[in-house]
């Protein structure tokens, strides 16, 4: 199911095959968490500005319109009008952000929704049974995010806990693709390495979730407060402990920094709000650093966010034109700094996979950081 193509150090050019379609990597999945890409992006601007993933979130649509609603209507894929992949993330990170509202278990865990206030129970076997009626290309393994900082023996705890878990997710897995009314019964499962900034505890759980010979492996419990050097440490001590001809991802990260460090160290799935969440405050990603698109110094300004970039805004709109209807609070602008930066995210990845196949990876990641430093703020 996954193939490399081409390695350049420890960064990989890969290709993943799904029921969905083929996943080139290294990978930026675009997360619409509710099954929408917030800033009013339809799933044909998706493929306009050239995703490959879309991810959305578990518990999300498990609280509203209803996993089982979802699953009435064919699946998300039909729901949202997406023919490509689908990765759904299990909700345990959502889960553990509700700190005050959830109480812990080996079964799972009991917590109030963040809607309604609703008691709700979810253990293994119920996140993947929501993401089995969701049916999407990719469930992710139900975990516990510890928190950070984390002592070793809270560390520990949770990690075996995890594990068990994920037995108990894989079992279910296979059980319900089994069943004739699963409407996709080749769906995959990741499982989820934990262990903070543990880096013994990191290793010696990649080695014990790898001889569960699952379809892919992500790092979970990173970009959570401790530093970027210390998640790039950890990345780096890690991920030669995963299978090599399986796929991993990185949850929640990051900045185009951060995916290039993490590419250089061996990762193939990457996901974060940052592009579209940033479009909606006002901000562009460009190869000369983040632009303030509110700033005075662009109400004349009729070059595109970026010269020479070719997503839906740059092709058609000034940088005069989109700072008015921020200004004016149009949602117009709002939704074209949105395709900007996802475009940009998803052009970059199309980069790295091209210097990788060329074997310039490093030359390429530094004149990247160093534009991206240089700053138009």
């Amino acid at each position: 199911m996954f193939k490399v193509i081409k390695k350049d150090g420890c960064a990989k050019r890969g290709e993943f095959t799904t029921v969905h379609g083929k996943i080139q990597t290294p990978v930026f999945m675009n997360v619409g968490t509710a099954a929408a890409i917030k800033g009013a992006v339809s799933s044909m601007d998706l493929k306009e500005i050239h995703t490959q993933v879309e991810l959305s979130n578990t518990y999300h649509l498990h609280v509203r319109p209803g996993d089982h609603i979802v699953k009435q209507l064919g699946g998300i894929h039909k729901f949202m009008n997406w023919d490509r992949p689908i990765l759904t993330d299990s909700g345990g990170f959502q889960v553990f952000s509700l700190a005050g509202l959830r109480k812990i278990k080996e079964e799972g865990v009991t917590f109030h929704s963040h809607v309604d206030g609703r008691k709700i129970f979810m253990g293994p076997e119920e996140s993947i049974q929501i993401q089995s009626n969701l049916a999407s290309t990719i469930a992710m393994a139900f975990d516990e995010c510890p928190p950070h900082p984390a002592t070793r023996e809270y560390m520990e705890a949770s990690v075996n806990r995890t594990t068990r878990w994920l037995y108990r997710c894989k079992e279910e897995m296979t059980r319900l693709n089994s069943l004739p009314d699963t409407i996709n019964p080749n769906q995959m499962l990741f499982g989820i390495n934990q262990g903070g900034t543990f880096e013994d505890i990191r290793i010696e759980h990649a080695k014990r979730i790898s001889e569960l010979d699952l379809d892919g492996y992500a790092l979970g419990g990173l970009a959570v407060g401790e530093s970027h050097e210390e998640m790039y440490h950890i990345i780096e001590k890690t991920v030669p402990y995963l299978p090599e001809n399986k796929p991993v991802y990185l949850m929640g990260v990051g900045t185009p920094a951060n995916i290039l460090e993490a590419v250089e160290r061996g990762v193939d799935f990457f996901d974060c709000v940052y592009p579209a969440r940033n479009g909606r405050h006002g901000h562009a990603y460009t190869n000369m650093g983040r632009m303030n698109m509110m700033n005075v110094k662009y109400e004349l300004d009729d070059r595109p966010i970026e010269e020479g970039c070719d997503c839906p805004a740059c092709r058609h709109y000034s940088r005069a034109y989109i700072r008015h209807l921020l200004k004016a609070k149009e949602m117009l602008g709002l939704r074209l700094l949105v395709l900007h930066n996802l475009y940009f995210y998803n052009t970059m990845m199309e980069e790295i996979r091209a210097a990788i196949e060329a074997g310039t990876f490093l030359e390429y990641k530094k004149k990247k950081l160093e534009g991206l430093k240089s700053g138009e703020k």
